[in-house]
């Protein structure tokens, strides 16, 4: 395994400074790993997603749902071949899959507790999730069907984002607004963040975490989520931030999507988190408070926003949907002497609901939500279509990033990208939404992994950035605006932030070849100087990436 995780960081650390530097003839030649476990890692730098080199990338995904209802697995498999499923997302250009679980699953899990009821999985169709191997056999306990799905998903270069979706696993759960209820608690969900992030710190197919679906709730209902400086119960951003670190601690690599709340008080007019969402129109009063879809509403953003020493990972995630769903008063339904466009939607809703973050270039976005019916039985008027139509497009233009609801067919307010029982695509659907796919020029979707093309129509990350598209060189910034300076140097701590990992190499790799932008002090290229031997070059890379592989240790790091 060792000398596997070396050629994975080789192989990553050499692609780094081919351009612009050449190798000494002793310097190893060596071929794309298929072993690679953390070269994937995403981060923000201002308002965009970038990879470990800095590169901007765009996540265009899906969901698929079932982990968090009951069936211990994506719903459909009860018919279809899950790695079939998996394939068809693939190659149709999904780069990112997100995957609505519960807190209960997540603990069972981790406990390693008895499923209940069966695993709803098709063995005939699926003989490669069953205990023995073979069609109508046992199937295996749901991690472990969960574990090949990740591999699989690995394979096919198709990233993952878990979703917290409810508390207690049940197909209603999501209704719930908070992220703990009367059966898991706070603690609990916490526990089970921490349990994902442990789980998978070494595998960066999975590189991103929705910490809750959807808070949401209105003041007079008793239960609803508040967003404000306070340590009340039902503060998320409290507790999205309490969130964030207990994942980060373990892995500071994860992506944290923060979606929003449902309502916000207009403290203008003399509203709190006590004032009713009442509509006050009967007394030529609008309401004092203002509303949204669930977890939609990020006007608290703006008095109130997520901490800053999280920006390096965090992402905000509305939702969002079209008037089949629900007949909002910015669609004007009710006035047929007009419609809604692009424009409408800003000013009435989007720009101070959530678009403000995307204009104002405050933080990456990302869509976790959005879909609906496009076929004429259940959009009789188009303006379905046409919200699909209006949201797409301005994705397109702000390059906000978003996961399409969704791949079941089974959602019964928006239907699917699949039907006859998961077995057929819809291409109709598919062609409404198929130009918010990240692809290049010439229409080739573009994987979110350096290695691994996504499906069999894609491309990988480092085809995409390695071949046509212009490579622009970033300036690398740290954590800290000014890197804490060690007056006794550390080799191999280019960053200078008294620990060695990726970003290191990253940065090491810059400064050997050439790059004038690295943003590295005076010290940090200092402690780049790995080998011993005078200047900074492809043998002291070498020397960090053997130490990060475990063949050095840190007193075997020279500096000359």
């Amino acid at each position: 395994m060792r000398g596997k995780k070396l050629t994975a960081l080789l192989s990553a650390g050499l692609m780094l400074v081919t351009q612009g530097l050449s190798l000494p003839a002793q310097a190893p030649t060596v071929a794309a790993a298929v072993d690679d476990t953390q070269d994937d890692w995403l981060h923000v730098e201002g308002d965009k997603i970038v990879d470990m080199n800095g590169n901007e990338v765009w996540l265009t995904g899906v969901n698929w749902f079932g982990y968090n209802v009951g069936s211990q697995v994506f719903d459909g498999v009860w018919s279809q071949n899950m790695h079939w499923c998996l394939e068809l997302i693939a190659d149709h250009g999904f780069n990112l899959l997100r995957v609505p679980m519960s807190t209960q699953i997540l603990l069972q899990w981790k406990n390693r507790e008895a499923e209940g009821p069966l695993v709803k999985v098709n063995t005939y169709e699926n003989p490669e999730l069953t205990e023995e191997g073979i069609e109508g056999g046992t199937p295996k306990y749901s991690l472990d069907i969960w574990n090949q799905a990740v591999e699989w998903c690995k394979e096919l270069g198709l990233k993952i984002m878990i979703d917290i979706h409810c508390a207690t696993t049940a197909s209603n759960g999501h209704q719930l607004p908070l992220w703990y209820d009367s059966n898991y608690s706070e603690d609990d969900w916490i526990e089970a963040l921490e349990w994902v992030a442990e789980t998978y710190k070494n595998d960066d197919t999975i590189l991103a975490i929705d910490l809750k679906n959807e808070p949401h709730g209105k003041p007079e209902e008793g239960s609803f989520a508040k967003w404000d400086d306070s340590s009340d119960a039902n503060n998320w951003k409290r507790a999205a931030e309490r969130g964030a670190e207990a994942v980060l601690k373990i892995n500071p690599n994860m992506l944290i999507m923060v979606e929003g709340i449902e309502c916000y008080p207009d403290f203008s007019r003399g509203a709190d988190w006590s004032t009713p969402s009442v509509d006050y129109a009967h007394y030529d009063e609008p309401s004092k408070i203002f509303g949204a879809w669930w977890g939609a509403n990020f006007r608290g953003v703006r008095d109130y926003p997520i901490d800053e020493k999280y920006k390096k990972q965090l992402v905000y995630s509305p939702h969002d949907y079209g008037p089949e769903v629900w007949k909002q008063s910015w669609f004007y339904l009710e006035d047929t002497s007009k419609t809604f466009t692009r424009e409408t939607l800003l000013d009435d809703y989007w720009r101070d609901t959530w678009a403000f973050i995307a204009e104002e270039h405050i933080a990456p976005l990302l869509m976790g939500e959005w879909g609906g019916w496009v076929d004429e039985e259940h959009d009789k008027t188009g303006e379905n279509v046409h919200w699909l139509q209006e949201i797409r497009d301005y994705m397109i233009d702000m390059h906000i990033h978003h996961t399409f609801w969704c791949f079941n067919e089974n959602s019964s307010d928006t239907g699917g990208l699949v039907y006859d029982n998961f077995g057929k695509w819809d291409d109709v659907k598919y062609e409404f939404i198929k130009d918010a796919i990240w692809q290049d020029e010439n229409g080739v979707f573009i994987s979110l992994d350096h290695q691994r093309p996504i499906g069999a129509n894609g491309q990988s990350l480092s085809d995409y950035y390695g071949g046509s598209h212009p490579y622009t060189q970033p300036t690398i910034t740290t954590e800290t605006t000014t890197p804490p300076v060690l007056t006794d140097g550390k080799p191999g701590d280019v960053d200078c932030n008294g620990s060695i990992d990726v970003l290191d190499a990253v940065m090491l790799a810059r400064i050997a070849s050439e790059d004038t932008g690295t943003g590295v002090t005076d010290q940090g290229k200092k402690n780049a100087d790995c080998d011993g031997k005078s200047g900074v070059n492809a043998g002291d890379l070498q020397a960090l990436l053997k130490y990060l592989a475990g063949l050095l240790t840190e007193k075997d790091l020279k500096s000359s």
